[in-house]
């Protein structure tokens, strides 16, 4: 099968599940009149929180780049993670078109490539990580209050295993550079035998790649893994405040459904994301959520209200932010010298008169 065919099949596949989600599956949880009967009685108090919240969530996606990419500021990171994220949400392929785009955005500024893929590498690893945790945190939670699920359950231990192979992989690879070359050398060979079975070319250099990785990364995980760590716990928590303001908006009361209990749905939902088969997860995430919540003691009609509610208040403004932002990159971007000044500035023998090359006056890379 060709990439071309590959490609469309796939498409294809995510549209289905797209049209099945929404023109079979959720009418028969609740009749979308029913649903807009619900939408309609948000008042005007809940709709200024709810706004609140969204702002308080979109503000929260630029901590993580700025730690993970020193000297990106707040006014510059703030537009471009709207822009990366707004690649999740009109391509398939989920995580993996955030990072190639998040990548070609940067380099577009005039960022290092290699300081780049170390952002997006860990700004990717933490993401991914605490999509993995969250599940379990979410059963804990759920045990301590005195409830269980089996799903969950699954989820949770099926979270906690990847995530203890993930971590246990990330620490060997940054342990020392012969256990980087070690490990990549290992993964060249795993995937140069997968790619001969379909008939692909080899790939190579990965063993080299690694370790280059390790040393440009290491110092950094070492000085700020603490301030990663928070700035995902405030995104992620950010953006289920958002699910839970819109819980309450509809009227699910906590005796329906509890805080924890959205919590936990909300998390097996978030895991769903990993899968890249439609852009953003739409679909199987609204499907699996309304599913848990249901499930949880939600009515139907206000469940199905929530959760469109939700993803609408988190999908649509970034949406239009990112959209906007990438139709106006060329003006976002940071000062730079023109290009003849610049040349001329190289040309210049050292200690006589050259700037000095990385930042502007205003202190953003160049």
């Amino acid at each position: 099968m060709s990439p071309r065919t590959r490609n469309l099949v796939f498409g294809a596949l995510g549209l289905a599940v797209v049209v099945v989600t929404f023109a079979v599956v959720l009418p028969r949880i609740a009749n979308y009149r029913d649903v807009w009967d619900v939408v309609k009685t948000l008042d005007a108090a809940w709709l200024l929180v709810l706004a609140g919240a969204v702002v308080l969530n979109i503000v929260t996606y630029a901590p993580p780049w700025m730690v993970a990419l020193p000297g990106l500021p707040f006014r510059q990171a703030l537009p471009f993670t709207q822009a990366s994220t707004a690649f999740t949400y009109i391509a398939p392929g989920g995580g993996i078109v955030g990072m190639a785009g998040s990548f070609g955005l940067l380099r577009a500024w005039g960022f290092e490539s290699g300081e780049v893929a170390r952002a997006v590498a860990i700004t990717g690893i933490w993401n991914q990580l605490s999509n993995l945790l969250l599940p379990v945190v979410a059963v804990t939670l759920l045990s301590i209050e005195g409830g269980q699920d089996a799903v969950l359950t699954t989820a949770a231990v099926v979270g906690a295993v990847v995530f203890t192979v993930v971590v246990g992989a990330l620490v060997l690879i940054l342990w020392t550079d012969g256990l980087a070359g070690s490990v990549g050398a290992l993964a060249e060979r795993v995937v140069n035998r997968v790619l001969r079975a379909i008939r692909r070319g080899p790939v190579d250099g990965w063993a080299d790649g690694l370790v280059r990785f390790r040393q440009d990364t290491v110092g950094l995980i070492q000085r700020r893994w603490w301030l990663l760590t928070l700035a995902a716990i405030a995104g992620n928590l950010t953006v289920f405040l958002v699910l839970l303001v819109s819980l309450r908006a509809v009227g699910i009361t906590a005796s329906e459904v509890t805080w924890i209990e959205a919590f936990a749905g909300w998390s097996l939902a978030r895991a769903l994301q990993l899968i890249p088969l439609t852009p953003g997860g739409v679909g199987p995430v609204e499907l699996g959520l309304t599913g848990i919540l249901v499930g949880l003691g939600g009515a139907n009609a206000e469940v199905v209200a929530a959760v469109l509610v939700y993803r609408a208040f988190t999908v649509i403004p970034t949406l239009i932010l990112g959209l906007a932002t990438i139709a106006a990159w060329r003006w976002l971007r940071p000062e730079r010298p023109e290009e003849g000044v610049e040349a001329d500035a190289v040309k210049r023998p050292a200690g006589e008169g050259a700037e000095p090359q990385g930042r502007d006056v205003e202190g953003a890379p160049r």
